[in-house]
């Protein structure tokens, strides 16, 4: 039952975002005025399967350049102090606005992974993380949100085990490259 559960919500989770970032431009498309935002959460490291549970924190960097209207390119860093797993990457993002506070943001990043351990070793240098937020955006633009992302090989591996994170971001506005 934990293996089907695992296939579920990854297929679930995969196909949302896809979708949400293929049609994502006939809802609402990202706002003119929204800044780059640096993004930091924390949560759990592998909550689904619970083969090597533990914390992870990110940082990101969400750049306000959209692509076609409406993707917007990220860099992410990952550290899950259970495995001493690290992960870095970069992606595409877009939001998805329902009203003035509420955002939906899935995204897509192909990320290099370092670590694992017995319990759980994601089996393949190369993962990718897709990931569905919903966050409030206050009146400063900032946000908070909570997320739930897949890592995922692919099938590129011998195995392809993959794993799920529960985050809570908060997401800064910044005006660095303006």
């Amino acid at each position: 039952m934990g293996q089907f559960k695992h296939i579920a919500s990854h297929r679930f989770i995969v196909a949302f975002a896809a979708a949400a970032c293929v049609f994502g431009a006939g809802l609402d498309a990202p706002r003119a005025d929204d800044p780059a935002f640096v993004s930091i959460a924390a949560g759990a490291y592998d909550w689904n399967r619970q083969k090597d549970q533990g914390v992870e924190v990110r940082m990101e960097y969400r750049h306000d350049e959209k692509w076609l209207g409406f993707l917007k390119p990220f860099a992410a860093g990952a550290y899950t102090n259970s495995s001493n797993s690290f992960f870095i990457g970069a992606g595409v993002l877009t939001d998805l606005y329902f009203g003035k506070r509420w955002v939906l943001t899935p995204s897509f990043a192909p990320h290099y992974y370092n670590g694992g351990n017995e319990d759980l070793d994601l089996d393949y240098a190369l993962e990718f993380r897709s990931q569905l937020e919903l966050a409030y955006r206050f009146d400063d633009r900032s946000r908070l949100g909570l997320a739930v992302s897949h890592y995922s090989n692919a099938s590129l591996g011998e195995t392809n085990p993959g794993t799920e994170s529960a985050m809570l971001y908060y997401s800064i506005p910044v005006d660095w490259f303006d």
